[in-house]
């Protein structure tokens, strides 16, 4: 937590509380569901908790702003986003059933109301958004293809409505076209652990 709190010192009595207690749910729930690996669990706060909080150092999501966390695996970034901006709402889905019932399981116990999850590929989900997070599951050109048609119209934000994808390495090649409307943003310049050094944050704006 003192992780956390170097970077987001702001944060208040229940936010601090919910991600202290992060870890014990995680561990208790990982334990029985393997889905973070047992060298990760060492370093929770760095390698998941903070990597999630990067997209919060490019955007504030405003009250009543949507975001779905495709691929949410254990819930991240969707879960440290959630505590982060308990005013806006969070949709987690994921393919693998076992891994929602960690999201659930972690919400209901460190009391989180505005997160909803449910065992779904992103194709399938019909709702819109006005934000598209996600880390890495796939190569940017066939994420986008599963989630173009899912943002809202209405712009409430600083940042247009788009996707913002955790990535790591040199990305030019994988995002093929796709590079020159993107906007990359290393985490090396939020955080100064070696962790970070070649991991970003992109955001490719939906129209």
């Amino acid at each position: 937590m003192d992780l956390i709190l170097k970077y987001f010192p702001e944060l208040n009595a229940t936010q601090r509380q919910q991600l202290e207690a992060m870890h014990a749910a995680y561990e208790l729930w990982n334990s029985r569901i393997n889905v973070i690996s047992r060298k990760d669990m060492d370093k929770f706060y760095e390698h998941h908790v903070l990597h999630s909080l990067a997209i919060a150092r490019v955007i504030r999501f405003t009250a009543g702003s949507r975001v779905l966390d495709v691929g949410t695996g254990g819930g991240f970034p969707g879960i440290p986003l959630a505590i982060m901006f308990p005013d806006s709402e969070f949709v987690l889905v994921d393919s693998i059933g076992k891994k929602i019932k960690v999201v659930e399981e972690v919400c209901r116990t460190l009391e989180i109301k505005n997160v909803k999850a449910y065992q779904a590929r992103a194709e399938t989900v019909t709702d819109k958004f006005d934000f598209i997070v996600s880390r890495a599951v796939t190569a940017f050109p066939e994420f986008y293809g599963w989630v173009k048609n899912k943002f809202s119209k209405p712009q409430r934000n600083a940042l247009s409505n788009g996707i913002l994808y955790l990535k790591g390495g040199d990305l030019q090649e994988e995002f093929g076209s796709f590079y020159s409307r993107a906007r990359f943003f290393e985490l090396k310049d939020f955080f100064e652990e070696s962790f970070f050094e070649t991991k970003k944050v992109v955001y490719y704006p939906a129209v």
